[in-house]
């Protein structure tokens, strides 16, 4: 693992990686370096790691066990004075350092360090740089494994999503009729019986509904789904397996017989905006050509504003995809920051534009997985609005 790090310390130009923890304040440190997530961290700890040459150490008296499961020289501190003078010692003459932090916190996900902490270290005469895109390389990146366990969660939530659409047509069309709460707890069951899970969800939204990107129906506030409605169904799941990733769609439907003209426009401009974007990135890595996250959003935010949409389309095109539906490698972004990370081979996205509308919302998602000379979607496309 050292080893790893520091040959992308070399790629990147860095001098070392900086980590620290106060009190579990950055899980990304826990996980790249594979400590324990039950260690006890009650005292600040620094652990660096140079380019080249040997890791150091830096921990308080009390407990200067936390980091033993590393390699590396030990240093202890007690007073704050000596946390200080130490820490400077490790890092003098290390040029520039990585550590969790982005700068204007354009990527959030990584920004962790306090600011008084980066004061601390900027006072010991070393540059700080984000380690946005080390955190990608040992975060984002899926084995042969995790690929394999994100295509089969895709058949399954591509099965239970097909069904999910048809059982809430059934119930409207025989006057039983369904809500979206319904609808969304038949998905959670057909998740659990195709041995899938998800931390919250799905969305499942009727017409002005399916304008708030985030919405949710609950036993207390939901909507009834009827004919003539839009629908939008979005849904992520993961299987029940160890280091599993996650698949992550959305799909719209029309219950109905005739979808009226401005639906149907506007599935279809946010439909080949997703294509637009998708597209970019399997066409750059055919050609061996790097691409950078805000690329792909501005490829699709392109396309919906040579329709008239601009102002509907809130959010960014998409977001990296692994263990958790939201990781760490580079979002599809340059609305919401501008992400200027590359994407990397063995990491997935999301790619969903959307335009939002005040009676409906449409919003059209596919994953993508760059791998090695190769980019793909991962699962099935829409290309027609579902009848339902």
């Amino acid at each position: 693992m050292i080893s790893a790090i520091q040959n992308a310390l070399q790629q990147h130009g860095f001098g070392g990686w900086l980590f620290f923890d106060h009190h579990h304040r950055d899980p990304l440190a826990y996980r790249i370096l594979k400590l324990s997530a039950d260690a006890h961290a009650s005292r600040r700890w620094y652990y660096f790691v140079p380019a080249v040459g040997t890791p150091c150490k830096l921990v308080h008296r009390i407990e200067s066990h936390v980091l033993d499961s590393l390699p590396g020289t030990d240093e202890e501190y007690s007073t704050w004075q000596e946390q200080q003078s130490k820490l400077c010692k490790i890092l003098h003459g290390a040029g520039k350092v990585a550590m969790q932090y982005s700068p204007f916190c354009a990527i959030p996900y990584v920004a962790t360090v306090d600011a008084g902490t980066l004061e601390l270290v900027r006072s010991c005469g070393v540059e700080i740089v984000s380690s946005a895109n080390l955190v990608q390389e040992f975060e984002a990146q899926w084995s042969a494994d995790q690929l394999e366990s994100h295509l089969e969660a895709g058949r399954r939530v591509d099965q239970v999503r097909r069904a999910a659409f048809k059982f809430a047509g059934e119930r409207v069309r025989s006057g039983v009729g369904v809500t979206e709460y319904e609808v969304q707890q038949f998905i959670r069951n057909a998740f659990e019986e195709a041995d899938l899970f998800t931390d919250h969800g799905p969305i499942v939204a009727v017409n002005a509904n399916a304008s708030d990107a985030h919405y949710e129906p609950t036993r207390e506030r939901h909507s009834a789904v009827e004919s003539g409605d839009l629908l939008l169904i979005d849904l992520w799941a993961k299987r029940k397996i160890p280091d599993a990733v996650y698949y992550d769609v959305t799909w719209t439907g029309f219950l109905g017989v005739a979808i009226p003209e401005e639906i149907q426009n506007v599935f279809e401009v946010v439909r080949d905006a997703r294509k637009a974007a998708s597209q970019l990135v399997v066409e750059r890595f055919s050609q061996a050509r790097e691409i950078f996250g805000w690329e792909v959003d501005d490829a699709a935010r392109g396309h919906i504003r040579s329709r008239g949409f601009e102002q509907y389309f809130i959010h960014r095109t998409g977001h990296s995809i692994g263990a958790e539906v939201h990781g760490n490698g580079a979002n599809m972004d340059n609305f919401e920051s501008h992400d200027d990370r590359k994407i990397i081979p063995n990491t997935c996205f999301s790619v969903e534009p959307g335009v939002y509308l005040p009676t409906f919302g449409i919003r059209s998602e596919v994953n993508v997985f760059a791998g090695n000379g190769k980019a793909f979607v991962t699962g099935e496309e829409q290309e027609e609005l579902v009848r339902v």
